[in-house]
């Protein structure tokens, strides 16, 4: 395929079109941008060896039009001195110069046109190479988007399966039995000291109860000499009888 109808093809494809009917479209876009660049340093190359060849064009032009100059001033020389088998040769030097004047500025309007569409070529292979490149970097972009996506979703399905939330609700209710042993616990020992409370309040209210009878004199401070007496009247009574 020539370059001309590379060029045609590559500026004439719609690379979205192409790129959503292929199997693989990163690789494709990369086989894309990869033809572009060598399509394009191609045509740069040969635009620089047409410009140069225009370049050459333009120096021999300049030449070719001194020489019609030169050999036209020396016509009118001889023809001055009267010598007009000079003029004549000379006038014969200055129509191939002539000729070679009009065939070099033929091929300088050629060259310029040919260098001209070379550089339309240039600016829309490197709009279509640049289409393609931001492409790229997006199919990139949403391939790396997909590849940690997939990674999160494999993390968490390996999660799932390994039944780490189901032991993570084992180990709750493992500490909410503890939390609940401990609040019994926390309310034996304080039922405990309830009593051992109670106990000591209780023989304070004796004491103090019995402190109270003392003083008002209502409680026997001896309760066998109480007792005594009662016996020896008794004794009395059996002996009188």
């Amino acid at each position: 395929m020539g370059i001309f109808s590379r060029i045609s093809e590559i500026v004439n494809s719609n690379v979205n079109s192409i790129l959503e009917k292929a199997e693989n479209p990163e690789k494709m876009v990369k086989l894309m941008i990869h033809e572009m660049e060598d399509t394009l340093t191609e045509v740069k190359s040969s635009a620089a060896e047409v410009v140069a060849d225009r370049i050459r064009i333009e120096r021999s032009l300049e030449t070719e039009r001194k020489r019609v100059s030169d050999w036209q001033g020396k016509a009118n020389l001889a023809l001055d001195r009267q010598r007009d088998d000079l003029a004549k040769e000379a006038l014969e030097q200055k129509l191939i110069a002539e000729g070679k004047v009009r065939e070099l500025t033929e091929r300088h309007r050629e060259t310029t046109s040919l260098a001209d569409q070379y550089q339309v070529d240039i600016a829309r292979l490197e709009e279509k190479l640049e289409t393609a490149r931001s492409r790229q970097r997006l199919l990139i972009a949403g391939h790396r988007s997909a590849k940690n996506r997939r990674a999160v979703e494999e993390k968490i399905y390996r999660i799932n399966n390994t039944g780490a939330f189901s032991k993570f609700e084992q180990y709750e209710k493992r500490i909410d039995r503890y939390r609940a042993e401990a609040e019994i616990m926390s309310i034996s020992n304080q039922n405990l000291e309830k009593k051992f409370a109670d106990l000591v309040k209780n023989e304070a209210v004796e004491l103090e109860l019995q402190r109270m009878k003392e003083e008002r004199g209502l409680a026997a401070k001896n309760p066998d000499a109480i007792e005594a007496p009662a016996k020896k009247g008794a004794g009395k009574t059996a002996a009188a009888s």
